[in-house]
C-alpha cells in the first residue's frame, strides 16, 4: 500500500532475532502480548502488519532471490561472510549496504 524497502539481514540467528523484533503476525495478539514489538506498535491489520520476515532459511533464500536477483548467496557465504564474522565490515549509509 506504499513504499517499501527490502533488506538482507546477516547475523547469527537472524531469522529468529528479526521475528522476535517483529512480534506475532496477528496484530491483535502483538498489541496485547508484545506491545513494544514492531507489529504491536505499528501494525494496522493482519494483512497490513508493517513488516515481513522469512520463517526459515529456505524461505529466506527464495525471497532473497526474488528481491535481489543479482545477489549470489553462495558466493556471499564463501567470500564475504567470513569478513563479517571477523568484524572487517563497515556500513555505507548512502548506498544502504555493508562493505568489506
Amino acid at each position: 500500500s506504499g513504499p517499501m524497502w527490502a533488506y538482507i539481514l546477516a547475523h547469527e540467528n537472524a531469522i529468529s532475532l528479526w521475528r522476535t523484533l517483529m512480534g506475532p503476525t496477528k496484530v491483535f495478539r502483538a498489541r496485547h502480548s508484545v506491545p513494544d514489538s514492531i507489529r504491536g506498535a505499528y501494525g494496522l491489520t493482519d494483512t497490513r502488519n508493517t513488516t515481513h520476515g522469512s520463517d526459515s532459511p529456505a524461505s529466506a533464500s527464495r525471497e532473497i532471490a526474488f528481491f535481489f536477483p543479482e545477489f549470489n548467496e553462495e558466493l556471499w557465504y564463501q567470500q564475504e561472510e567470513p569478513h563479517l564474522r571477523c568484524g572487517q565490515v563497515y556500513y555505507n549509509a548512502e548506498e544502504r549496504v555493508h562493505c568489506v
